[in-house]
């Protein structure tokens, strides 16, 4: 027998509303954790990113939070980025709107005043990133005294962030009775001290592997030289469709999204150096098909969920095997393939050689030809590399949903200068003469002429 989210407990306009979205049967991780949760019970709950936790612990919120006071919360979501935050906030924000409940994310980058207008009217669910979180707190314009329902999501990701001073702070500044909901990809040494300190005898739930399976995906490592990759990377994206390519830097990421733009690819950038507003286009164009290739931060990536994404490149190598682990997650996911390819130089190898064995990865060097130095992508329809014929402007306008038109530009972007200054008396080819040797000129050839 098929089992239902009314078969949880969940209330009725929840469920209905559940349904209005397509969903009807519980993922695994909802139907272990969301009747406990609705018990009051603290919950420890172990999954990988993609496995429906937002609605494990987001029904159970909205289900039992009251209307709540203007800037006093009844139910804190802490979440580890933006992109995280907003896409919680999505999600339940219908389910919210089912039973009469608000819902509001915060977090760094969007407007401090709208979101402070917000908390005076009343939020009953917050969903918050720890920074502006504090920093609301700080000018008192929001209180947690009244929340009765702290939520923890992606906590491994909170933890390698370096965020788990901040959330010690802040939950300490909830109700001291209170449910702790805890969830995780991972329960390591660290999400453990939150365990110990702030929950009382958890609920543990554990659904799916511990880690991606590195077997369900697989690896490529290519030895190339610095000037290969571009190429070699839009190749890439032409072959799979749907890549995640990963840089080391935000300028990285900026600079290699409009290489593979000039190779014909369309691509956006994700990292912290961006607006919000750029950063939740770029990530809705790329989740809805209209671009080829997402550039991103490890950062910027932590916590999102992608569906559909097909191949992961690790443009920059990895800091370390756990970082290998989590960019290389984001493809072969729900049971399908993908592949992931590493570009290795030479001062590389070695650090390289030391990944593999830590992740058993039996995979050999593939060693790129020096004489492709830069490999162009694949022909276009037509029969025409993108690369050698340079598109219009409007043409790659139209491609590329990012990018700007001329008309969208800002007026007061043309290029500034010094203006010349007009000569008072009007002279102007006489400024570059020199007047010790004009005069005696003008006299002698006054004498000649008498």
């Amino acid at each position: 027998m098929v089992q239902t989210f009314a078969d949880l407990g969940v209330p009725s306009p929840i469920a209905k509303a559940l349904e209005k979205k397509g969903i009807v049967e519980p993922f695994p991780i909802q139907a272990a954790t969301i009747a406990d949760c609705l018990a009051g019970n603290d919950i420890l709950g172990r999954a990988p990113t993609g496995s429906g936790k937002t609605l494990a612990f987001g029904i159970p919120a909205i289900a039992r939070v009251g209307k709540a006071e203007p800037k006093h919360p009844k139910a804190l979501i802490l979440s580890p980025t933006r992109e995280l935050s907003q896409q919680i906030k999505d999600e339940l924000g219908p389910l919210a709107a089912a039973v009469d409940r608000k819902v509001l994310a915060v977090y760094g980058g969007s407007d401090i005043k709208k979101q402070t207008a917000a908390l005076r009217k009343g939020v009953d669910v917050l969903i918050a990133c720890p920074g502006r979180l504090l920093d609301l707190l700080q000018r008192k314009d929001l209180f947690l005294g009244d929340v009765s329902l702290a939520i923890i999501d992606e906590a491994d990701r909170m933890a390698d962030m370096g965020f788990l001073p901040d959330v010690r702070r802040i939950l300490d500044a909830t109700k001291l009775e209170r449910q702790t909901v805890l969830f995780s990809a991972t329960l390591d040494k660290e999400v453990q001290t939150l365990v110990k300190k702030y929950q009382r005898k958890p609920k543990q739930h554990e659904i799916g592997p511990a880690e991606p399976d590195m077997k369900a995906m697989s690896h490529r490592f290519l030895k190339l030289e610095k000037p290969q990759r571009v190429g070699l990377a839009a190749e890439l994206i032409e072959k799979h469709g749907s890549t995640i390519v990963f840089s080391r830097t935000r300028y990285g990421a900026d600079r290699i999204a409009k290489q593979l733009q000039r190779q014909g690819i369309t691509a956006g950038a994700i990292h912290g150096g961006r607006s919000q507003n750029q950063r939740t286009r770029a990530l809705k164009v790329f989740t809805e098909g209209e671009i080829q290739a997402l550039v991103a931060t490890d950062v910027a990536a932590r916590g999102i969920h992608v569906d559909g994404v097909n191949c992961v490149i690790h443009y920059d190598p990895p800091q370390d095997d756990k970082t290998y682990v989590h960019r290389s997650g984001r493809t072969a996911r729900a049971g399908a393939s993908g592949v992931v390819v590493s570009f290795i130089m030479d001062d590389q190898e070695k650090a390289t050689k030391v990944l593999k064995k830590k992740l058993k990865l039996a995979v050999p060097f593939e060693i790129v030809p020096k004489d492709t130095k830069n490999s162009p992508a694949k022909p276009a329809k037509n029969g025409k590399s993108a690369t050698k014929k340079k598109k219009k402007k409007s043409e790659s306008t139209a491609q590329n949903p990012l990018q700007k038109s001329k008309k969208e530009k800002k007026s007061g972007s043309k290029r500034s200068g010094r203006k010349r200054s007009k000569p008072k008396n009007g002279r102007a080819k006489q400024a570059n003469s020199s007047p010790s040797s004009s005069g005696p000129r003008r006299a002698r050839k006054k004498k000649l002429q008498k």
